[in-house]
């Protein structure tokens, strides 16, 4: 089974990394955000991956040439500057990389890359700015029984803002972290689909997330599988500064595999 990635869109919201680079290429870490995703795929068998590719295309191109060079150690003699390889990190990765345009968008991406799927098996589809501890295994099984074309993760988003009990003189009763989500689940970017779904995109202009996934709805087609677990998107400064916490603490639950 192969996962597509949405890597093309400009990340303005978070412009103080992404003037420079895609947004999938910010690090976490040390580690861009996309190749935590992939590691993510590959801790459950899948290590094919088609990156939707758009805005800075070529750093995403460059990073996976050079993958070997960013991931190894090395030991280096700086008498006669010999250089020798301690220990190579081994993945076992097939990646390929499309341009699917710079203002294209998230269903046009996917329909672009429609050759590079196989007609009689699901794919797996996330966005290039999203990290979970999401069983993708399970996802998967989840898809296959319901027979539907289409299976999205249904999580809870992170707690944002403090709920504040306030009596009438304006003092602050209690204070606590807003329940994630307040009890709505929403639509946690990690799909799996059948091919068949392309069908409902129309082109380049299209968003996934509105005909496509909306007629889909509609047609009795889509499936919500509930993760209960960790979800963080990185949308913001504050938002990647959160996961690096996550790191720094050694309490990343996507990296606890």
């Amino acid at each position: 089974m192969k996962a597509v990635i949405l890597a093309g869109g400009l990340g303005t919201r978070l412009s103080e990394e992404t003037i420079n680079k895609p947004k999938p290429m910010v690090e976490i870490g040390g580690i861009p955000i996309i190749a935590h995703i992939m590691q993510l795929y590959s801790y459950f068998g899948i290590n094919e991956f088609i990156v939707c590719g758009g805005y800075k295309v070529d750093i995403i191109n460059e990073y996976f040439l050079n993958y070997n060079k960013f991931h190894k150690s090395i030991r280096i003699n700086l008498s006669d500057n010999n250089l020798s390889i301690i220990e190579r990190h081994k993945i076992d990765w097939d990646v390929t990389i499309v341009d699917t345009g710079l203002n294209t968008m998230t269903g046009g991406r996917l329909k672009r890359v429609k050759d590079y799927l196989k007609d009689d098996e699901s794919f797996c589809m996330t966005y290039g700015d999203g990290l979970s501890d999401i069983n993708i295994t399970e996802s998967i099984k989840f898809h296959r029984d319901h027979g539907g074309l289409a299976t999205l993760a249904a999580v809870y988003p992170p707690a944002r803002f403090g709920a504040l009990d306030i009596l009438q003189n304006s003092q602050v009763q209690s204070f606590k972290e807003k329940p994630k989500g307040d009890g709505a689940r929403i639509n946690g970017g990690f799909f799996v689909l059948s091919k068949k779904v392309i069908d409902y995109i129309e082109g380049d202009f299209t968003v996934w997330e509105k005909e496509p996934l909306e007629t889909l709805s509609a047609n009795k087609e889509l499936y919500a599988y509930k993760h209960d677990g960790f979800w963080q998107p990185m949308d913001t400064l504050k938002d990647k500064r959160e996961l690096e916490k996550l790191i720094k603490e050694n309490n990343a639950p996507w990296m606890k595999r």
